[in-house]
């Protein structure tokens, strides 16, 4: 640990490192899991020093795979060994995986709802806000802009997430059904004039 390294806390427990890897699979969207990886375990819970993250992210990118599923087990492994690898492992991929599944076979029974097209359209405002990728952002903003609403939306979703860190999931929260709410009217003001 370097000097400008905050004190590490003591090592968790093995329920702690899985219920930590799966908050962290479940209110992460879009990808830059690395960052929220960072934010959450080395300066919210202080279980890594900076330049032990570091080292294990460089190491978990050397290899094959998914990054993220690597450094959550790298974590895992420094933190409480074979064990708590299992568990980093699992936490940050099972959860998740759980509510893809269940995502899935609910948008399988409504695929033919009108109501769920709306709200997808409606999503994507906020979603565009949420990716950490510059360029896929962007492209996605190009999409879903489509006039100053929408472009409000993702303006202070962005401002909400990035700069005063609220948490994602309560930005999500309240600015989808905004969004949602946009995009309906929207596609009704244009079914009217059609």
């Amino acid at each position: 640990m370097s000097a400008t390294d905050p004190a590490v806390a003591a090592p968790p427990t093995l329920p702690q490192i899985f219920l930590a890897f799966s908050k962290v699979g479940l209110t992460s969207f879009g990808g830059g899991l690395s960052g929220w990886m960072m934010r959450e375990f080395v300066q919210q819970r202080r279980w890594l020093s900076e330049s032990d993250f570091l080292s294990g992210l460089a190491l978990a990118q050397s290899f094959p795979g998914v990054n993220v599923v690597n450094l959550a087990i790298w974590i895992g492994f420094r933190l409480r060994g074979g064990p708590g690898a299992l568990l980093g492992g699992l936490g940050i991929t099972v959860p998740p995986m759980l509510v893809a599944i269940a995502a899935a076979a609910l948008f399988a029974r409504l695929a033919q709802s009108h109501g769920l097209h709306v709200a997808m359209a409606g999503v994507a405002a906020a979603a565009a806000a949420v990716g950490v990728s510059l360029q896929t952002g962007l492209r996605a903003a190009r999409r879903a802009l489509q006039g100053w609403a929408p472009a409000a939306v993702m303006g202070v979703t962005f401002a909400a997430i990035f700069l005063l860190r609220l948490p994602l999931l309560w930005v999500v929260g309240v600015m989808a059904p905004l969004s949602i709410g946009i995009a309906y009217s929207r596609l009704r003001r244009r079914e009217r004039q059609a």
